[in-house]
């Protein structure tokens, strides 16, 4: 099959039926085999009934229903398990990503030889304070801290290579920096295409201001996991040496001094360096600690998912 379009909904009654059309329409025009997978998140409206429909008048539709809302993240983990394209393109549901970008993604996919195409909407349709100016901020952050060159790190409009979407762990709130999660899987070919941004037609957006700081601070998880999330000894081990090294210094020099350079001063439990001593030697020791449990853990963790799917739909 050429094309994958995964797409997460949650409560979008109103777009499926044109989204889908105009995907149809767009597959069609270019002679592509495709389908179109449907993740339901929890949906309290008719978007089931609505998927439903769409399945018995086309084949090449088909659906996940999670039993509630698991967020995104967890939604385009399913449908990455699920798909089966040799080009998986992720799309929103709410009519704001254009079917017609679909072509270009793929062709820079299977000519450019990339591995993953991140959309990038140059020029946007929301709120400059709640929306704009708070992303481009997150933008520039994940810029910085992750080393990939995106504008758009939060474009739901991306193209993968099938393998890409295979080999990467989408959890938590991390559908932010899935080109961070696959740069850190050794896909570095990573390239970014202008897309055009649609004002929302139906309903409202399901995000607020919190997701921007959720998304910070997911930024320095992904940070921290991409750099010794395989490796923790490396980090608390020697933050754990660094600390035990002061405070073991500080325990020399108290005891050379008490001995020899000052016998009949004050007693050694008497002075502040004693109790610096004391603690940076108690921490360091705790973060080598944490580092040993860091790997124990590491090495025996089960990588379950996180959520329960209630119905499917010819997967």
């Amino acid at each position: 099959m050429d094309i994958s379009v995964v797409i997460p909904l949650l409560n979008e009654q109103e777009s499926l039926v044109e989204l889908h059309d105009w995907i149809v329409s767009v597959m069609q025009s270019n002679n592509f085999s495709y389908d179109i997978l449907f993740i339901d998140d929890g949906s309290t409206d008719n978007s089931w009934e609505i998927i439903k429909t769409l399945k018995q008048n086309n084949p090449n539709v088909k659906g996940i229903r999670f039993l509630k809302n698991y967020g995104k993240s967890q939604a385009l983990h399913a449908g990455f398990l699920s798909v089966t394209g040799a080009v998986v393109i992720t799309m929103d549901a709410d009519l704001q990503d254009s079917p017609e970008e679909i072509p270009e993604l793929y062709k820079m996919i299977t000519k450019g030889n990339y591995d993953l195409i991140s959309g990038w909407k140059k020029k946007r349709y929301d709120a400059i304070i709640t929306k704009n100016l708070p992303s481009k901020l997150f933008n520039w952050a994940a810029r910085v801290t992750s080393g990939v060159k995106l504008h758009d790190f939060n474009c739901g409009l991306k193209a993968y290579k099938n393998n890409v979407v295979k080999s990467i762990n989408v959890n938590g709130e991390m559908h932010r920096y899935i080109p961070v999660l696959a740069k850190n899987e050794g896909f570095s070919n990573i390239g970014e295409k202008e897309v055009q941004h649609q004002a929302r037609k139906y309903g409202k957006t399901k995000f607020g201001m919190e997701r921007f700081i959720n998304g910070f601070l997911d930024l320095i998880t992904i940070w921290f996991v991409s750099r010794f999330g395989k490796r923790p000894m490396h980090f608390f081990g020697a933050l754990g040496a660094f600390m035990f090294v002061i405070g073991l210094s500080f325990a020399f020099y108290l005891g050379i001094d008490k001995l020899f350079l000052n016998p009949q001063g004050r007693l050694i439990t008497q002075r502040p360096q004693f109790y610096i001593s004391l603690i940076t030697m108690v921490i360091g020791t705790q973060f080598f600690v944490a580092g040993f449990l860091g790997e124990i853990i590491l090495g025996s963790k089960d990588d379950k998912n996180n959520y329960r799917i209630k119905d499917r739909l010819n997967l």
